[in-house]
């Protein structure tokens, strides 16, 4: 028959469908582009362990007088991976139908993923031992420089960025006038990333993300880091497989990535408890 679906029309469709759920991954994740990441598709085993020195210091030298040796200490930090997947059902008839059936179908399972992701690293948050702002507390500028005062003074360099609750940030951003603001998004990786810039603010890069979750008294928890404060452990990016399911005159694509995430380092990161009420 025309219009039977057959394993060579899914064939077809399959380049398209992966291509975009990959890309649709990669482009709507925030998280994925503000942590460390690791690639260890090629590591055996399935836990990583990140290492962790401890900073000498310097001291003044005599002349003609040999210098003693400093300890210098390691630790690690373990990031175990495991599978996140997501079903999608693409039906016969939505092949045979109007519109890009594996294009849609490639976005939806691509776009579940990335808030996966950017789910599980946004939980972390709440681990970072120092925390600014209280329920019902609205967050302002002044609060964004007192997260940077306490990064810099724990001496984290690098750039600084902040992730929040669209409704968490409503307040400030009213108030974007304010001295130390710079609407300029600079040169930022994805689509999610441009997306949600919000501003830069006493030298943060401030993001906004409907995965940071609202309480059940209205408040979210952002947080302000450094990019070394967290870490994505990649094993597998998103793949998919489908399975032919003839009663439901479908194929099942069962989309999944390996990956784990983990705090690399509590004084890299201070979590922003504030309200998300307008």
């Amino acid at each position: 028959m025309a219009n039977e679906t057959t394993a060579t029309s899914l064939d077809d469709l399959f380049p398209t469908i992966i291509a975009q759920a990959m890309f649709t991954a990669e482009e709507q994740s925030i998280m994925r582009g503000l942590v460390k990441n690791f690639d260890i598709g090629s590591t055996a085993g399935t836990t990583i362990q990140v290492p962790k020195y401890s900073q000498p210091s310097a001291a003044a030298l005599t002349d003609g007088t040999d210098m003693a040796a400093t300890e210098v200490t390691t630790s690690s930090v373990s990031i175990a991976v495991g599978e996140h997947g997501v079903r999608a059902d693409l039906t016969d008839m939505a092949v045979r139908g109007s519109g890009n059936a594996a294009s849609d179908i490639g976005t939806v399972l691509g776009s579940a993923v990335a808030t996966k992701l950017d789910t599980d690293l946004i939980g972390l948050f709440d681990g970072f031992s120092t925390s600014l702002g209280a329920t019902t507390t609205e967050l302002s500028v002044d609060y964004v420089a007192q997260a940077v005062a306490t990064l810099r003074n724990a001496k984290v360099h690098g750039q600084l960025v902040g992730v929040f609750n669209p409704l968490q940030l409503y307040a400030m951003i009213n108030s974007l006038t304010a001295a130390g603001v710079n609407p300029n998004a600079g040169d930022m990786q994805n689509q999610a990333m441009r997306e949600g810039f919000v501003a830069r603010i006493h030298g943060v890069n401030i993001f906004s993300s409907a995965n940071v979750a609202v309480d059940g008294s209205g408040d979210s928890k952002g947080a302000i880091f450094a990019v070394d404060a967290l870490g994505l452990a990649m094993k597998r990016d998103i793949d998919i497989e489908p399975e032919r399911n003839a009663s439901l005159r479908a194929w099942e694509l069962n989309a999944t990535a390996v990956y784990g995430v983990g705090e690399l380092d509590d004084t890299y990161g201070v979590e922003m408890y504030f309200d998300a009420g307008i």
